[in-house]
């Protein structure tokens, strides 16, 4: 598509972040926009504030984890819009593991894969038959550096960083690549994009416990509180480091310039965080060891540190 003017857009995770920036820019583009989110009163706050924009908008409380309601979700946009031409699969829930992989709470796997890898599946699985039968459109799934390039090693808090984010991450650019594939393998002109926002988010990912269904509890009591993004920032701010959000609303340009340009990598421009793609690919060539996993506070994770299992 090179004209967005009247297209619809369905977005996930649409209640606030990176979601509720795209729903603005879209309608900002003269689409229809629908937004949903599982969240139901932050869903009904953010689309009033995109009417008052003046946008065609409306509002569908949904769990990605749930196949029915994202079928739902596929019905209603319909029903109200007649047409869908562009689905971003943003909802996401972020880290609240915490320790060693191996004492990860298998509650925390379940969460994760349920929301961030099965909640694209199922956007895939109920909107591209409608794109297909269209002729026309566009799947955007937002992925992240962190596993879509090569796993943290060590998190913002201290200590090795979740395992569980990462590895869905890595999922869901597997997933957007074979997505992308199987699209062109039947002729289609509906194309597949990997959304990266990069830098860092001012967004309620980082606190993502305090929206934890209670289907997905914990089962192991915590040995440290739970995360949050002015602790992070504090730690960020001791190490020496400044932190500085990229705009919601630069990442969201980046996915209308990526669709309206049919770019796959939906990327901004070059960081150091370019350089993990090349030592990584370096690492793979070179069958050596993966010394590109880096933390989060910009230094390479030294092999050489100690941990409670000794040196690695």
């Amino acid at each position: 598509m090179t004209d967005l003017q009247g297209k619809v857009a369905v977005v996930t995770g649409g209640a606030g972040g990176i979601g509720r920036a795209m729903g603005s820019r879209f309608g900002r583009e003269g689409m229809k926009v629908v937004l949903a989110d599982v969240l139901a009163g932050p869903l009904d706050e953010a689309t009033r504030s995109l009417a008052d924009e003046g946008i065609e908008v409306a509002g569908v409380v949904t769990d990605v984890t749930d196949y029915s309601s994202v079928e739902s979700l596929a019905q209603q946009a319909l029903e109200r819009f007649g047409a869908v031409h562009v689905v971003c699969n943003n909802a996401g829930a972020g880290a609240v593991s915490e320790g060693y992989m191996w004492e990860h709470d298998l509650a925390d796997w379940r969460w994760g894969i349920d929301v961030n890898v099965l909640g694209v599946i199922h956007g895939i699985k109920a909107f591209v038959p409608i794109l297909l039968e269209q002729g026309e459109g566009h799947v955007v799934n937002t992925c992240s550096g962190n596993g879509g390039f090569a796993p943290i090693a060590r998190g913002a808090m201290g200590g090795p960083a979740t395992a569980v984010y990462p590895m869905t991450k890595a999922a869901v650019l597997c997933l957007t690549e074979s997505l992308y594939t199987h699209l062109e393998m039947t002729g289609t002109r509906v194309r597949a994009h990997v959304l990266f926002p990069g830098g860092f988010l001012n967004t309620g990912i980082w606190e993502s416990w305090r929206h934890r269904p209670p289907r997905y509890a914990a089962t192991q009591e915590r040995r440290t509180p739970e995360q949050t993004l002015a602790k992070v920032v504090a730690r960020f701010e001791a190490a020496g480091a400044h932190v500085e959000f990229t705009p919601l609303e630069t990442v969201a340009d980046q996915v209308v310039e990526g669709i309206l340009a049919n770019r796959f990598w939906m990327m901004g421009p070059p960081t150091s965080a370019d350089e993990v793609v090349s030592r990584k690919a370096a690492s793979i060539l070179a069958r050596a060891e993966p010394d590109y996993l880096v933390d989060v506070l910009a230094q390479h994770a030294d092999r050489e540190s100690q941990t409670k299992g000794g040196n690695r």
